[in-house]
């Protein structure tokens, strides 16, 4: 049997570390993950995903990783029920992360928000998000972008490959 998850989004808020009784770092996120296609006439749709890491990817998360900044998650699709306070039962699927890396720009402390369309509120329950106050941007594109955007590269014989 084979449980992989292979995931890229933004984080809709700064994750937060916790520590569990034993002492262990813990962090969970929502990320927003673009569908890949859109309805003629339509915006782009995104799935919202919960995510949880341990110990130090916990805090590699927590330190490196804010609010809007481009993640990519490798990890296990995991279930699990919950009673809540109100005593009702609660189902939940999340990733458990094994693996994260960096996919995108560096993360500027000064920025609050690395993009307009994922600056939204959500509810803490698995409520859909509000939409977007305003239209996203698309995002640049190298189609139309010209050849002075690219540096000349040396031609050079002792290449490593």
């Amino acid at each position: 049997m084979l449980n992989r998850v292979i995931l890229m989004g933004r984080l809709v808020a700064d994750p937060e570390l916790k520590t569990t009784g034993s002492g262990i770092s813990v962090t969970s996120f929502r990320i927003a993950v673009d569908r890949s296609y859109v309805k003629q006439g339509e915006e782009r749709k995104a799935d919202f995903i919960d995510v949880v890491c341990w110990r130090q990817q916990a805090e590699f998360v927590c330190r490196y990783f804010g609010k809007g900044s481009l993640i990519a998650v490798e990890g296990q699709l995991q279930t699990r029920t919950y009673q809540a306070k109100d005593g009702t039962n609660r189902y939940v699927v999340e990733v458990v992360a094994d693996n994260i890396s960096f996919t995108g720009e560096r993360r500027d402390n000064s920025q609050s928000s690395y993009n307009q369309s994922y600056n939204q509120s959500y509810n803490q329950g698995y409520a859909q998000p509000q939409q977007p106050q305003q239209p996203a941007q698309p995002a640049p594109s190298y189609q139309s972008g010209s050849n002075s955007d690219f540096q000349e590269m040396p031609f050079d014989d002792d290449l490593p490959f």
